[in-house]
């Protein structure tokens, strides 16, 4: 009895403040009526509410359009609230929460919403349910603490106080290990407690009745249980902690408590360079996140190591590979089935662009027995996520059809699992060809792999050759008739599942397809026809394949004179130009010779500054006798030009001309230093500047000198004294060299200047400097068909409205012209994704501009051939890369031995 008035004291008094709570919250919602009164009484108040409600309009329609618009989400729910429109409110918050986990601060104004504005018993109810979606979306501590304070409130119904008790464990078994913020948790559950104490404490004076001393002690010993649990776990300050519980017990702490309180600290101030790390790092504190998961894996507590990797995902919610890593741990190491799914479902939510997420999803789902129904709606959601390769439904579909294969019992005839197996490969082939073909403008499938993959199951575990022949008839109609690879999967196929005659009947059509490679299938044809043939298949297998064959060294030989010829043709026309040049350089020289030793003595100079400029002019600028050739044009054009040998100049001032004569005369006579390779490392080579530079020591000395102490910048003069648009810069250190590297790009006189390091090509033939990625980027955009009068600016403006823009870079050619091209760099995948579905296709300054996911292809340095030598096979196939030739031959080997 005295237990049961214990609680109902306790329940008044909590009912009493939540009142005054909601009579404070009334208050407060009463004056910003008030408010919002006075501002809607103004003309400004009015405008405003009408452009708001247009831009709510404008969202909703958004939304309609492209529902996964993260960001659109955001600015709808954010305006609605501002305007007080709480029905379209909560169901705006409903339709976000379906597609996406909510953040930590949407979900805490969410609650507290709905929180104020519940009155009834079932209004309660509804927030506990809201309660328990927001806990499962990240492991936050703030929504945990919410969540047992408001539960207080619920104390005076039956089982309240049970309930609190309920809620403030599982907070504790989800955030209570959470070494900076768990202690709020472990404090408030000791705050309830104490006020439980509290009314069950015996007026002063009287004596307790043994009922009242029994629930006393009880009580008691909750609170010593609740210190001694959080002493023994390493949290941030556990030395107030264990202060607190010695001047609130009246006994001794006990050996064992103080044994575990030690242990937890040891193990605090191992934690504690971690956490201090995550404290100063700035975001997204990848690194230090995974150092910290690694130094836990080490320690190896399941519940701690889930802890970290909830904390960094709930500050990196769209980082792909973090969720990955996250769900494979899980996998192999927990397996608790609810746990695992929440995790997978989480990570397809956060980024459901990403096919290796749904992909994983699908095998957990398979793994703990996931309801039929269920993993054919989740392979549903993701069709509809939204890929940004076709290569990605390829593999999603792939996925979902060995779960398929997988349910079928191949030992009966005919099931339906079977019918829904062929019925959904049937499904992959035409959303293949119709869905995906129209977005990406290819299929992602060239080689027809769910096709073959459909035939190999019809073939083996159906036993029905029929529907595999006719499935690699569809597929050699699509293309694939040309390569020597695909008859011989079809044909091992047949030897393995079919009969002779049909095998001979497609080794004769292979013969006459193939292009890649003929040989290896007249080689597999004479092997079937001397194993297996009669005398006339073999004297016809011998016809068809030397008359293949010999068409085919015609083919090549008249490909190798034509490659032949193109390299003579291009050696005499490198022939030519050399002659050019020394003619063009001798006729200038003639013009100039006056009589006497004169002559005699520029032969002489001329050889030695040319033998200098060779050896100082770094081989990056010749790329090719062609290039070489164009280059030194562009120089002797830019001399012409400028009035060097008197031509195409108007009359200039004495003075003027006869300082730059002086000063063209002092630069020839100055002694010519050659560079020392061993300084290397402390030197950046510098090119692209103008021509006409005027003192580029001075000018360039003053852009470097920011990056460390300059010991010399040596410009690279011509014969004549003129500047040569590029020069060394040596630092006193290596670390300033480095710090240099950064200045390229940076426009000089208009034009961006290049900074690279210095390299001895003639020692690294293989050097090549490009400073950007050429791989695939998902978080950044390449954009095309830009105006050139578009600026950066410009472009940035237009980019950020669909997320944080990081980098923007404008392409530009050497001279610093805008070639209509631009690269954007975002935060994360999801905003990239988003900008090139709101970007592609727009129009600016009547241009029609092109974004995609930037995915660079292979930057290609072939090696001049040789004269008169040509190439011995012909390759048709012109899509594959060198590395997929590659693959492509030693799959045909492999087949090729593995049939003979």
């Amino acid at each position: 009895m005295a237990a049961a008035g214990a609680e109902e004291e306790a329940a008044a008094a909590a009912t009493t403040a939540e009142e005054e709570g909601r009579r404070e919250g009334t208050r407060e919602s009463e004056g910003e009526c008030g408010d919002e009164g006075d501002s809607d009484s103004s003309a400004d108040g009015e405008d405003e509410e009408k452009e708001n409600e247009a831009e709510i309009q404008r969202l909703e329609e958004q939304l309609s359009i492209n529902a996964f618009d993260y960001n659109c989400h955001l600015d709808l729910i954010k305006l609605l609230r501002q305007e007080g429109e709480l029905v379209k409110l909560r169901r705006a918050r409903q339709k976000m929460s379906e597609l996406f986990p909510l953040t930590e601060e949407i979900w805490l104004d969410w609650l507290k919403d709905e929180i104020r504005m519940a009155s009834e018993s079932t209004d309660r109810e509804k927030v506990y349910e809201l309660f328990e979606r927001a806990v499962k979306d990240y492991i936050c501590p703030e929504i945990w603490l919410e969540y047992a304070q408001y539960s207080i409130g619920g104390i005076g119904e039956e089982g309240g106080i049970e309930k609190v008790r309920s809620i403030f464990e599982r907070a504790l078994t989800a955030v209570g290990l959470h070494v900076t913020k768990g202690t709020a948790i472990w404090e408030a559950y000791r705050e309830f407690e104490n006020a439980i104490l509290e009314t069950v404490q015996p007026a002063a004076g009287s004596i307790p009745s043994p009922e009242q001393q029994q629930t006393l002690c009880a009580q008691l010993e909750k609170i010593h249980t609740l210190f001694r649990r959080q002493l023994g776990l390493p949290l941030l300050d556990m030395e107030a902690t264990y202060a607190e519980y010695e001047e609130w017990s009246e006994d001794p702490i006990p050996e064992a408590v103080i044994k575990n309180y030690k242990k937890a600290l040891q193990q605090m101030e191992k934690s504690k360079p971690y956490e201090e790390a995550l404290l100063v790092a700035e975001t997204p504190k990848l690194a230090e996140y995974q150092a910290y998961i690694d130094f836990e894996m080490k320690a190896g507590d399941p519940a701690r190591i889930q802890l970290i990797y909830e904390r960094a995902l709930a500050e990196n919610c769209l980082v792909p590979d973090l969720w990955a890593r996250y769900n494979q741990y899980l996998d192999r190491q927990l397996k608790v089935k609810e746990l695992v799914l929440s995790a997978h479902d989480r990570a397809v939510r956060n980024c459901p662009w990403t096919v290796g997420l749904w992909n994983r999803y699908l095998l957990a789902m398979e793994r703990h027995k996931v309801d039929h129904q269920i993993v054919s709606e989740n392979f549903e959601k993701a069709l509809n996520a939204g890929f940004i390769q076709a290569t990605d439904y390829v593999e999603i579909w792939q996925a979902y059809l060995d779960y398929l294969r997988r349910r079928v019992d191949f030992t009966q005839d005919s099931s339906k699992e079977l019918e829904e197996l062929r019925s959904a490969f049937a499904r992959a082939v035409e959303y293949l060809k119709q869905e995906v073909e129209e977005r990406f403008s290819e299929s992602g499938d060239p080689s027809c792999t769910i096709m073959q993959n459909w035939a190999r199951i019809e073939a083996r575990l159906c036993n029905n050759m029929q529907k595999a022949r006719e499935l690699w008839d569809s597929i050699m109609t699509k293309g694939n008739a040309k390569y020597a690879n695909m008859w011989l999967e079809y044909y091992n196929l047949e030897r393995a599942h079919g009969d002779t005659q049909h095998c001979r009947k497609a080794l004769h059509r292979a013969v006459q397809c193939t292009s890649d490679y003929p040989e290896h299938v007249c080689e597999v044809l004479l092997s079937l026809e001397r194993i297996e043939g009669t005398l006339e298949d073999w004297d016809a297998a011998v016809q068809k394949t030397e008359n293949r064959l010999a068409r085919v060294n015609e083919q090549r030989v008249k490909a190798a004179e034509k490659e032949a010829a193109l390299v003579k043709q291009e050696e005499e026309k490198a022939e030519q130009r050399k002659q050019a040049r020394a003619e063009k350089k001798a006729s200038k020289k003639a013009k100039k010779m006056k009589p006497g030793d004169k002559r005699k003595v520029e032969d002489d100079d001329d050889g030695e500054w040319g033998q200098e400029e060779e050896a100082e002019q770094p081989s990056k600028r010749h790329k090719g006798d062609g290039d070489s050739a164009r280059a030194e044009e562009e120089v002797e054009d830019m001399e012409v030009e400028t009035g060097l040998f008197g031509r195409s100049t108007p009359a200039r001032p004495a003075a003027s001309s006869k300082q730059k004569e002086k000063a063209a005369a002092s630069r020839k006579e100055a002694p010519r230093v050659l560079h020392d390779s061993a300084k290397d490392n402390v030197t950046v080579f510098v090119s692209n500047l103008s021509y006409s530079m005027a003192d580029p020591e001075v000018k360039l000395k003053e852009l470097f000198e920011s990056c460390g102490e300059v010991v010399e910048i040596r410009p690279i003069f011509s014969n004549r004294g003129t500047f040569r648009g590029y020069c060394y810069v040596e630092f006193v250190d290596e670390k300033s060299a480095l710090q240099a590297l950064g200045l390229d790009r940076r426009i000089v006189e208009g034009r961006p200047m290049f900074v690279s390091p210095c390299v001895d090509k003639n020692k690294n033939p293989d050097f090549k400097v490009f400073r950007y990625s050429t791989a695939l980027e998902k978080h950044k955009l390449f954009i095309s068909g830009l105006p050139f009068s578009c600026t950066k600016e410009e472009l940035e403006e237009m980019c950020k409205a669909h997320g944080n823009v990081k980098d923007i870079r404008l392409v530009t050619n050497r001279a610093g012209k805008p070639k209509g091209l631009a690269y954007v760099e975002y935060e994360n995948e999801a905003q990239a994704s988003q900008a090139v579905l709101k970007m592609d296709g727009l129009t600016i300054k009547e241009n029609v501009i092109k974004v995609a996911i930037s995915n660079p292809p292979l930057r290609k340095f072939p090696d001049k051939p040789e004269a008169g030598r040509a190439s011995q096979s012909m390759v048709p196939r012109q899509i594959y890369g060198a590395a997929e030739l590659s693959s492509q031959w030693c799959l045909v080997h492999y087949n090729a031995r593995a049939i003979l």
